[in-house]
């Protein structure tokens, strides 16, 4: 652990190092490709990072944090888009927007249904139900429980643990740059539709980075070749692509093995299936269910597949038993330190 840890310093120093140089150097070069050129070596070196962690936690973030969003946004920035153009007044804002998932609130949150915060009713919920599971961990219960029920209870999991990682750090950087940070997760159980689902509840800061780098791209490109229409829904396959193709890299990162391209199918089928619906929704071929329904078929289907594409590599490389004695690692170290403090 203790290597680990100087790991993620050594990490968090070069990640400073090269975005400072993005911002006092590549800055300077014009947009376009000749900025993007400057850029390559960060690149490459936000795309290496995550092999320096063992630590599921620490490499999924490593890869989420730098390999994935912050690429993306420095691509951006190469030819003056947001996040990052303009310019940050200074390095430390530069640097938080590059390298954390977090993006500025433009309309204020009362008027906007998806930006509203969290209730804290909602928050204290969330806490006691994920203090129940690291519960059943440390009981050792989940072992006696077949692969179906354990699935639910682990998915649970990876969603809360996802939420607080992303909540804690928007909150902090929220309160360190003075500015409303808009939530990344929002009650993505609530979606009504997998549109809804993927672009506006589940996860919202890679939709932001996929929609001008992959989706508005291949959208305006393919619209000369087959028309606006069918144009616009290459742009929609083409983002779930890319995203199944990052998720496959972050588990290549955990598991150092090669792809099976499960995670992939995965994006590639939800893509087919949330154009169809869309297609159908703009059709109007049937009346839009109740909310309830719509809402608890969005959540079987999400459910269903995963569980078919997206967790099979977890399981048979034990990943899982990983990410649960991290958690419990983590708890008992806080724990220890606690004792100590009141004695």
């Amino acid at each position: 652990m203790e290597e680990e840890l100087r790991n993620l310093i050594k990490v968090w120093i070069s990640a400073f190092i090269s975005i400072s140089y993005c911002y006092y150097i590549s800055s300077r070069i014009s947009k376009g490709f000749l900025r993007l050129l400057s850029l390559l070596p960060i690149f490459i070196i936000f795309l290496l990072i995550p092999l320096l962690f063992s630590s599921v936690h620490f490499c999924v973030i490593s890869a989420f944090f730098l390999t994935w969003l912050a690429n993306f946004k420095l691509a951006l920035f190469a030819f003056d888009q947001e996040p990052l153009s303009p310019l940050p007044s200074t390095l430390s804002r530069f640097f938080c927007f590059a390298c954390f998932p977090i993006k500025t609130n433009q309309k204020p949150s009362s008027s906007q249904t998806y930006n509203k915060p969290m209730s804290k009713w909602v928050l204290a919920s969330k806490v006691m139900i994920f203090s129940f599971l690291l519960q059943l961990y440390s009981n050792n219960y989940h072992n006696s429980l077949s692969q179906l029920p354990f699935l639910a209870i682990f998915t649970i999991h990876i969603y809360l643990e996802a939420e607080f990682i992303l909540f804690s750090t928007g909150t902090l950087l929220s309160t360190l740059l003075g500015c409303e940070i808009e939530r990344v997760f929002n009650e993505p159980y609530l979606a009504t539709s997998l549109q809804d689902f993927w672009s506006r509840r589940w996860n919202r800061m890679v939709p932001s980075v996929l929609r001008p780098t992959v989706q508005i791209p291949v959208q305006q490109y393919m619209t000369r070749l087959i028309g606006p229409n069918l144009a616009f829904y290459a742009g929609v396959l083409a983002t779930f692509l890319v995203s199944g193709l990052m998720h496959e890299l972050i588990y290549f990162y955990i598991i150092r093995k090669s792809p099976t391209w499960e995670v992939t199918c995965f994006f590639v089928l939800h893509g087919v299936v949330t154009s169809l619906e869309i297609w159908v929704k703009q059709m109007r071929l049937c009346p839009p269910p109740h909310r309830a329904v719509s809402s608890l078929v969005v959540v079987v289907f999400v459910f269903v597949t995963a569980g078919w594409l997206f967790t099979p590599q977890v399981l048979r490389n034990n990943v899982h038993k990983r990410v649960i004695n991290e958690c419990l690692f983590v708890i008992d170290f806080v724990k220890s330190q606690v004792v100590n403090i009141v004695l």
